[in-house]
């Protein structure tokens, strides 16, 4: 299943890519230690699925992005090259100890796990996501946990279910300005669905909880919209934000409106910063899940784990 490499990143030809735009080679013995623990244990990463182009690095680095609900998604996003299949809710009920396993046998101090939107399911998959929670927390107590959700259908009810596992970390992605929203994500996801989805998360009351975002440049945004996104996160009391570039999968994605500069990233990360979030990471590589334990400890140096 994952023996073969595919290609990483956006189909331009990389002549047509800035010269700040470019995936590094896989490295050292911890990038097959890795991709054989993910054969072995038959667990599916954004890494592959999403192509991201940091996915040599993190392997390299002995860190993966773990996918939940199998490697199928039911929504159809116009920037997300993971598959889109109605499982017709069929789930591996073995999945949260395989994933508990990895973290165990990886030794991970810190571990993000992410979801296929599950449409089919009637909890979207919340039951699964909480089960994977409580495994990491029985096998490897000391790890953090952070865990990006889908939208759940919107649910308060799914979300809740989430949260009583007490993950460490709740991230939801706005991915894109409320403009843009529309025509960027699939029809069932939303703008303001999103915001409420960290709204809530945020008034659970949920001991320490930490809740995180990202957002996609280069999809035809104005500053002027990105401001208001930010006020719009804050105003829900995220505490950590990633600003990245979009990059163009595949030819049936959405096409790139502009290939931000990095010093415009770092201007943007400075904005964000004084709008207040405890934490922002922003780069053209940056990824919601991207050196995910560094924004995490530099926003809160000293906190356990």
């Amino acid at each position: 299943m994952l023996s073969a490499e595919p290609v990483v990143g956006p189909t331009e030809p990389v002549a047509r890519l800035p010269g700040w735009i470019r995936a590094r080679p896989p490295e050292g013995a911890a990038y097959a230690g890795v991709r054989g623990l993910l054969e072995e244990l038959r667990l599916g990463t954004v890494c592959r699925e999403a192509r991201c182009p940091n996915l040599a690095e993190c392997w390299s680095a002995g860190a993966a992005t773990l996918m939940l609900l199998g490697t199928d998604c039911t929504r159809r996003c116009g920037f997300c090259a993971v598959t889109t299949h109605w499982p017709r809710g069929v789930v591996d009920r073995t999945e949260p100890s395989r994933v508990a396993e990895a973290v165990r046998r990886w030794g991970l101090h810190y571990v993000v796990l992410t979801q296929v939107c599950r449409d089919d399911l009637p909890d979207g998959g919340a039951e699964l996501l909480a089960a994977t929670v409580r495994a990491i927390r029985t096998e490897s107590p000391g790890t953090l946990v952070e865990l990006l959700i889908g939208d759940l259908g919107g649910s308060p009810e799914a979300l809740g279910t989430v949260l009583a596992a007490a993950p460490d970390v709740l991230a939801h992605n706005l991915e894109t300005t409320r403009e843009l929203s529309p025509t960027v994500r699939d029809p069932r996801a939303g703008y303001d669905r999103s915001l409420e989805v960290l709204r809530r998360a945020r008034g659970s009351g949920a001991r320490r909880l930490v809740t995180k975002s990202s957002i996609m440049l280069g999809l035809g945004e104005d500053e002027t919209s990105l401001r208001t996104a930010f006020a719009d996160l804050r105003g829900a009391g995220v505490d950590l934000l990633t600003l990245g570039q979009y990059l163009r999968p595949s030819a049936a994605h959405r096409p790139v409106a502009r290939f931000v500069p990095p010093a415009e990233f770092e201007r943007l990360g400075s904005v964000a910063e004084a709008a207040g979030f405890a934490g922002v990471a922003s780069g053209p590589l940056v990824r919601s899940s991207y050196r995910a334990e560094e924004l995490f400890r530099r926003a809160y140096a000293g906190r356990g784990g």
